[in-house]
């Protein structure tokens, strides 16, 4: 997956580590996916040490709804 319209240059991805291993990930500071177990922990491997942008990938890659699309609105499942 890469970023051809530069959506994703405005870091509009964060996430956060909760006490109990999961990742909350928003999209412009709307939850949108929470991974818990082995889903969490792949997470935290693969964006360690990454820069900003390619971060980003990795948070769009892992919410699922970012790869058709349609990250220009609330994304699928979220409110």
């Amino acid at each position: 997956m890469d970023d051809r319209r530069g959506k994703l240059n405005d870091e509009v991805f964060t996430y956060r580590l909760t006490k109990d291993g999961r990742v909350m990930i928003a999209w412009r500071n709307r939850h949108v996916v929470t991974l818990k177990g082995l889903n969490a922990q792949k997470f935290i491997r693969q964006i360690e040490g990454l820069d900003p942008h390619a971060a980003q990938l990795v948070m769009a890659r892992a919410t699922g709804n970012f790869k058709r699309g349609n990250e220009h609105g609330t994304p699928e499942g979220s409110a």
